[in-house]
């Protein structure tokens, strides 16, 4: 029987919280079924569905999920960009797995180029596209989970620090609004922040220029 997986990520771009990659496998004849119960690019669910599919995505597929936390972003952010790391996480979510035909949703502006170097990296059959995850169901049911993971983990970081920051994006009010606080507060950034992040330097300037 033939192996289809579907990698994708959430938390590419916030300025809080890990970023989230995850990879769904199961075999051709399950794709219909992934279709039957409604999968669907994850950012066009509500969070509560996209819980209660993630649990049947569970059912029907295999899958792997890694997590990278802001500061272990930062440092690999020292060697390679942010699209360098999700390619290296791919690769060892494909090794991991071992599908047959694995389809990425690319971060690459050039999809053949990242499907190129998958391919050499691993083996494996890799078709690389912009919008997988609206255009491959199996693609679709790998965003829903990861995205089910970072919300959880965005829960958790609210639970320790007793605030609800909102998103973790920088084009989140409330985010921004929260570390502009933090901040003015206490002249460093609370834990969970990508400290490489532009956002957070205009955050630091702004602030200095209102003290001084």
């Amino acid at each position: 029987m033939t192996e289809v997986a579907g990698i994708d990520e959430a938390g590419k771009g916030p300025v809080m919280g890990p970023l989230v990659v995850c990879g769904v496998c199961c075999n051709r004849e399950i794709l219909p079924e992934l279709e039957k119960i409604g999968v669907k690019d994850s950012k066009k669910l509500s969070r509560e569905k996209r819980e209660e599919l993630a649990k049947e995505i569970s059912r029907l597929c295999k899958s792997c999920v890694l997590k990278i936390e802001p500061e272990e972003l930062d440092n690999q952010m020292k060697k390679k960009t942010v699209n360098e790391i999700l390619t290296d996480c791919y690769a060892k979510i494909i090794k991991k797995l071992n599908p047959d035909i694995v389809f990425v949703d690319s971060p690459d502006v050039i999809p053949e180029r990242l499907a190129e170097t998958l391919r050499i990296r691993t083996g494996k059959d890799v078709k690389a596209m912009h919008r997988a995850d609206e255009l491959k169901p199996i693609v679709s049911a790998a965003s829903i989970i990861a995205k089910v993971e970072r919300d959880k983990e965005i829960d958790r970081i609210k639970d320790e620090l007793g605030v609800d920051f909102g998103s973790g994006y920088a084009s989140d009010e409330r985010t921004i609004n929260f570390l502009k606080e933090y901040f003015r507060e206490r002249r460093e950034f609370p834990p969970h922040v990508r400290k490489s992040w532009r956002t957070l330097n205009k955050i630091r300037q702004q602030s200095l220029d209102e003290f001084f």
